[in-house]
């Protein structure tokens, strides 16, 4: 599909606002960035252009929240579980209909938003540790291979852990960054991700980083609770009218 001038603007724009809402809160690009294109691209082209930028970005952050070998020994089990999964979900999510993705991706971003607004799971005991990485990882693959977006999934469990501030930021970075290589691969593989396709989503890794680091300056100016609610409410409004286009 060619991008009209008009339409590439505005997908720009999509990657400079869901950059700035990651770099504030840390989290939240992929579903803001395909939840917004979704709104005026095919879901299937939508997902498709996230990919370069988000595997860019979370690299970065991994590489940035430090203690990058100790994350991944934490979480080793989760990932190795994410992996394969993503990658074969690919598969399917070249021969799926355009409607029944934008069905899931609502679920998922109306998820996303939920999960962080108005759901608090319980604590996780330390003996239940790798069964919930393993089923964490289960979930993220599937909605990852589908959506370009795991998050809900690696939200519930490092919020069942209980982790502080800084070991949440690296372990959704390290989770999120290890996605990103089986996603690039199994979008370029189906035919997804290549000629202009390919070309766009690399482009569009410097106005998400250009949010990220106007994010990052932003947390320290504005209150970043009362923004985060702000984000995940609209994410909510949005994931609600990607259903309601699935639907009816």
């Amino acid at each position: 599909m060619v991008l009209d001038p008009a339409q590439l603007v505005a997908v720009a724009l999509v990657f400079l606002l869901a950059g700035t809402i990651k770099g504030t809160v840390g989290i939240g690009l992929p579903a803001a960035s395909v939840g917004m294109m979704a709104l005026f691209l095919p879901p299937k082209l939508a997902i498709s252009l996230v990919v370069m930028p988000v595997v860019i970005v979370n690299v970065w952050q991994f590489w940035s929240a430090g203690d990058r070998l100790g994350a991944i020994r934490r979480y080793w089990v989760f990932i190795a579980t994410m992996l394969p999964v993503l990658f074969a979900v690919t598969f399917v999510t070249a021969q799926t209909d355009g409607n029944v993705i934008a069905l899931i991706l609502g679920v998922v971003v109306v998820a996303f938003a939920a999960t962080n607004l108005f759901f608090t799971p319980p604590a996780l005991p330390q003996r239940f540790d790798v069964p919930a990485q393993i089923f964490g990882g289960l979930g993220a693959g599937f909605f990852g291979g589908f959506t370009s977006v795991w998050a809900p999934p690696v939200m519930i469990y490092m919020l069942a852990k209980r982790v502080e501030k800084d070991e949440f930021v690296r372990g959704c970075g390290v989770v999120f960054a290890a996605g990103g290589l089986p996603l690039f691969l199994g979008f370029v593989w189906n035919g997804l991700l290549v000629g202009e396709t390919a070309i766009v989503s690399t482009a569009m890794v410097l106005p998400a980083l250009a949010g990220f680091a106007l994010g990052a300056r932003l947390r320290h100016r504005i209150g970043s609770e009362r923004f985060r609610t702000l984000v995940l409410s609209l994410f909510l409004l949005v994931g609600l009218n990607l259903l309601r286009r699935a639907l009816f």
